[in-house]
């Protein structure tokens, strides 16, 4: 290797220079490649060195090399592993560079620094030499770059004064785990299913998990604001508070009045819910804890409130920017009454929430009779084609991606929590995937976490008992989290221990199906994905079981339909596969009820997965080629199960790479790959929707929350759109979540008259969407 590199200098962090080490270089880059058949180590460090500039700190050489590593991620995937490798070493050099030796010395080091709760410090001091000795001194490994960058930038403890992070990526996963544990043997037990990568928490309590601000949870949702001004102000200081400290909110606004609606008091009129909303916009944009994590909330709003046209319109780009929201998403709550209006092509009626008071807390048949009653008494304020306005509301979601479409009747119907009397599912959250109930009292929450689907396949097969064992130690510490963590308001700190609600989800669906080579819309998947959810729902539920034996059931379980005798599948009118094992577990929870109300959502892991290097929840891949966004900048990156394949076949070249970089990441256009392949290797705008409609209905019966359901159409059409969620909501889904559009689709297809949605609803068969 000839460079001229020795003639530069670096300067040391004692700010001293010396000469550029050519072989000192050389010999890091090839200590991290070692066991990485297919990467260069020499090429990394002759382009590392060849980067250099006289003068250039020991930091910046060694981040040059990182990011040299990554560049080449797309010409060979294993390129991930160096540069996390080289990462990881810059890492435990920051690291070693504040005196911490040891997992014991981080936590010391932070809590003298006031990072690290007193308990967590205690627990570590007195076990410090068994938790020293856990640690997996190269689970760093495990990590792809993308993941460990992540890591590196969001998630590690940094000194409040010099911004140097306290402990390495193994210390962080323990000290979570410490801050969730009872015993050593649980913290490390808990550890090496993290460290695995197999099973991760959600973001809030991988953040704050012994820490001095314990808040872990990921939901907050909050019923509608009633219709007085003190109660709006109040909704507005909670969802602040919430927002300082957690992750996405959902609030419901049906029950306040709509523009134009007499005001008593005043004899004035109402100006309805758009100014309450925009002022909830820049409230949930100015608080964003600290700027650590954006603040982000979801407004739900009925079908029948008079406001929902304007409601639709909040999110546009054009027209009067006054009566637009930025920042809050909005999502549609519909009754199945509405639906079969679309269906039938009748009238809809808008009736203003001062007249209808009781329309919000019913569902089902009550509402149906309440709602008819209210249009037959004439209390109507005016009244719209039905097939109208579920027009604009496809032509919102065209536009705008917003706009959810969540289904009232079939999440309260389903929903263990609204057996007794006045319990009602009011909303979802921000993603759609937690249905709780709500109230002016109560704040409903929850605590997420993802099993990593793709770890759990061996040799071919799903290790079922692997999967088992990884379901009861998440259960067991997602409940526990209900304990000890922070409630920002007293409305959440009373519901959530009420509850006890908790949110067991997966990632790597793509994974399973690319390792065990079946097709996202094959028969096969699907049998794969629902007995996938029954295994993960039933040890769930047994978990529980035995925690509530031990522990007690949760307060309000004399309330659930589980307390009745029924149990998921029973409200689906679904037979389980597992007999024996299901049939043992009623016996069980009719001796000692359930710790947890709620076991399993569906959440988008969009961070996780990328911790983890599995693609994301229950989704198929967008495309082959990832655009991975970094600190350090923007990376290209290739399905690694594809490049694998190309390579057996001889197929890996620069034409290839080209190809599919030019294709946005199809293989269709790939010559010579076999048909096979090209059925495998689809990405989500070459599958047909109804397949993913299809998979989320089948796995219904095994989630007693909801599922965060993205559906993908490149030219979104109000036909087409109108005639999915049709069938979305036909096929029992209880929500779906964004609406995926090219970004380079031109979206006037989605302005065409409102004919076309009777046209697609009529031929619902003819509907390229979900064919």
């Amino acid at each position: 290797m000839t460079v001229s590199a020795p003639t530069m200098r670096v300067r040391k962090r004692s700010g001293a220079f010396e000469p550029v080490d050519v072989d000192k270089i050389v010999r890091a880059v090839q200590r991290c490649a070692t066991g990485l058949s297919t990467v260069d180590s020499n090429q990394v460090a002759t382009r590392t060195i060849n980067g250099l500039y006289d003068g250039a700190t020991t930091e910046e050489l060694d981040r040059l090399s990182i990011q040299t590593a990554a560049e080449l991620v797309a010409e060979e995937p294993e390129y991930s592993r160096l540069a996390a490798r080289l990462l990881g070493a810059y890492i435990d050099k920051e690291v070693r560079g504040q005196g911490v030796h040891s997992f014991s010395q981080s936590i010391a080091l932070a809590h003298r620094e006031g990072l690290i709760g007193d308990s967590t410090a205690a627990f570590v001091s007195t076990h410090a030499r068994k938790l020293d000795d856990a640690v997996d001194q190269d689970g760093d490994n495990r990590f792809e770059y993308f993941g460990l960058r992540t890591v590196y930038d969001r998630y590690l403890l940094r000194h409040p004064h010099t911004r140097a992070v306290v402990e390495r990526p193994q210390y962080w996963l323990l000290r979570v785990a410490c801050g969730l544990s009872h015993t050593p043997a649980e913290a490390i037990r808990f550890y090496r299913l993290m460290s695995s990568l197999a099973y991760l928490p959600s973001s809030p309590t991988l953040f704050n998990a012994g820490t001095r601000h314990t808040q872990m949870s990921s939901c907050y949702l909050l019923d509608s604001p009633r219709d007085e001004l003190e109660s709006i102000y109040e909704r507005y200081a909670q969802i602040a508070r919430l927002s300082k400290f957690a992750g996405g909110i959902g609030v419901q606004w049906s029950r306040v009045r709509s523009r134009g609606a007499l005001i008593r008091g005043t004899n004035g009129h109402s100006n309805g819910i758009v100014p309450w909303l925009r002022t909830l916009d820049a409230s949930v944009a100015a608080v964003n804890q600290g700027g650590r994590r954006k603040g982000a909330a979801c407004v739900y709003l009925e079908t029948w409130h008079p406001d929902v046209e304007e409601f639709l319109e909040l999110r546009d780009n054009t027209g009067e920017d006054a009566r637009r929201t930025h920042n809050l998403n909005i999502a549609n709550w519909i009754p199945d009454e509405f639906m079969r209006r679309v269906e039938a092509d009748a009238d809809w009626s808008l009736f203003d929430p001062d007249e209808v008071p009781e329309l919000p807390d019913l569902w089902g048949d009550d509402f149906d009779r309440a709602y008819r009653a209210a249009e037959e008494a004439g209390r109507a304020v005016r009244t719209v084609k039905a097939r109208d306005l579920y027009g604009r509301m496809m032509r919102t979601l065209a536009q705008t991606g917003n706009g959810w479409m969540t289904f009232k009747d079939t999440a309260n119907r389903t929903c263990n929590q609204t057996a007794a009397a006045g319990n009602v599912v009011h909303l979802s959250n921000l993603c759609t995937e937690i249905l709780e109930v709500t109230s002016d009292a109560e704040t409903a929450v929850c605590n997420l976490g993802s099993v990593n689907l793709g770890a759990h396949v061996v040799e071919g097969a799903v290790d079922w008992a692997r999967l088992r064992e990884t379901v009861r130690t998440a259960v067991t510490f997602l409940d526990r989290v209900i304990d000890i963590n922070f409630y920002p308001t007293d409305q959440a700190g009373r519901s959530n221990p009420r509850w006890r609600p908790v949110g067991l989800g997966v990632m790597g669906l793509q994974d399973v199906f690319f390792k065990l080579r079946l097709p996202f819309d094959a028969p096969e998947a699907v049998e794969l994905s629902t007995r996938i959810a029954e295994e993960i729902y039933l040890t769930a539920l047994e978990t529980s079981a035995d925690l509530a034996a031990s522990a007690g059931a949760h307060p309000a379980y004399a309330e659930t339909r589980a307390a009745r005798g029924q149990l998921q599948p029973d409200l689906w009118g679904v037979t389980p596969t597992q007999t024996a094992r299901w049939e043992a577990l009623r016996e069980r929870v009719a001796e000692h009820g359930l710790r947890n109300s709620l076991l399993v959502a569906v959440a988008p892991t969009a961070t996780i997965a990328s911790i983890a290097g599995c693609f994301e929840c229950i989704e198929p891949q967008v495309s082959n080629v990832f655009k991975r966004e970094t600190l350090s900048g923007e990376f290209l990156q290739v399905n690694s199960y594809l490049v694998a394949e190309l390579k057996r076949e001889g197929r890996w070249t620069e034409e290839t790479r080209t190809r599919l970089k030019r294709d946005e990441g199809s293989v269709q256009g790939i010559h010579g790959l076999s048909a096979d392949s090209k059925l495998l290797f689809r990405t989500a705008w070459e599958l047909p929707q109804r397949a993913l409609i299809d998979l989320a209905a089948a796995r219904g019966p095994y989630i007693d929350q909801s599922q965060s359901l993205n559906l993908f159409v490149a030219a979104p059409t109000i036909g087409k759109l109108s005639s999915m969620y049709r069938y979305a909501w036909q096929a029992g889904l209880k929500t779906t979540y964004y609406l995926r559009s090219r970004p380079a689709t031109r979206i006037q297809q989605a302005t065409v008259a409102v004919e076309a949605v009777a046209c697609s609803l009529e031929n619902p068969e003819t509907c390229e969407a979900c064919q």
